[in-house]
């Protein structure tokens, strides 16, 4: 089995054709968490489709396309409050 990485993407695309797009390439890799940010568990090859795929699709001076690495050991430690069906326990964070 391969190697899988935990990945959040958020995009900021200004053209509604475009941002289409995007939402279609992420929803088939990951879960939507908000509004224009998934979560995505990709191997290496998943990640570069998506990444060509996404490069494909923006446009420099207009749009932003921004991927973020969470290692197991941080990914382990994702707090979602409140909780759904697709996170899990309810963790308490204390502050």
């Amino acid at each position: 089995m391969k190697k899988k990485h935990f990945y959040v993407i958020a995009y900021d695309i200004g053209d509604d054709r475009r941002r289409d797009k995007v939402v279609k390439v992420l929803e088939k890799v990951g879960t939507r968490v908000n509004f224009s940010v998934f979560e995505c568990m990709l191997t290496e090859v998943q990640y570069n489709k998506v990444y060509s795929q996404l490069e494909k699709i923006v446009v420099r001076r207009e749009d932003k396309v921004i991927i973020y690495p969470i290692c197991t050991e941080c990914y382990a430690r994702i707090d979602y409050i409140p909780v759904n069906k697709v996170n899990g326990p309810i963790k308490i964070v204390v502050v």
